[in-house]
C-alpha cells in the first residue's frame, strides 16, 4: 500500500523559510511525477509546483514563482519544496502527491486530475 507522508510544515514569521518534505512508502518518488497542493481555510485547493522526470521537469503555479523551489533527493528518495519569503497568504494545509501515469501536465497540474495518490497534509502558517 502506497502512502505519503509529508513533514516540515509549522509556524513562520512573514518573510521567513520552511523546507517541507514529501517521502513514500510502497513506492517510489524518485521514478515518478510529485506535485504539491495547498487548501487554505475557506478556500480551494490551489497547485503550488510539480517535479517530473518527463516534460515539463517543474512547474510552479505564479503565486509562488521566484518565492519556493521544487527538488529531488534521490539518495533520500524525498522531494522537497523549499519555502522562501513566505506570507499570510501563503498559510495552509500542504499535500503531496503522486500521479503514477503523467509529467506535469495542465491535466494534472494544478488541476489535481489524475493523482493517484495523496498524502495527509503539513500545516504551514506563516504569521507575526
Amino acid at each position: 500500500q502506497v502512502q505519503l507522508v509529508e513533514s516540515g510544515g509549522g509556524l513562520v514569521q512573514p518573510g521567513g523559510s520552511l523546507r517541507l518534505s514529501c517521502a513514500a512508502s510502497g513506492l517510489s518518488l524518485d521514478s515518478h511525477t510529485v506535485a504539491w497542493f495547498r487548501r487554505a481555510p475557506g478556500k480551494e485547493r490551489e497547485g503550488v509546483s510539480c517535479i517530473s522526470n518527463g516534460y515539463p521537469s517543474t512547474v510552479y503555479a505564479d503565486s509562488v514563482k521566484g518565492r519556493f523551489a521544487i527538488s529531488r533527493d534521490e539518495s533520500k528518495d524525498t522531494v522537497y519544496l523549499q519555502m522562501n519569503g513566505l506570507k499570510p497568504e501563503d498559510t495552509a494545509v500542504y499535500y503531496c502527491a503522486v500521479p503514477l501515469y503523467y509529467a506535469c501536465s495542465h491535466y494534472v497540474f494544478p488541476t489535481g486530475y489524475g493523482m493517484d495518490h495523496w498524502g495527509k497534509g503539513t500545516l504551514v502558517t506563516v504569521s507575526s
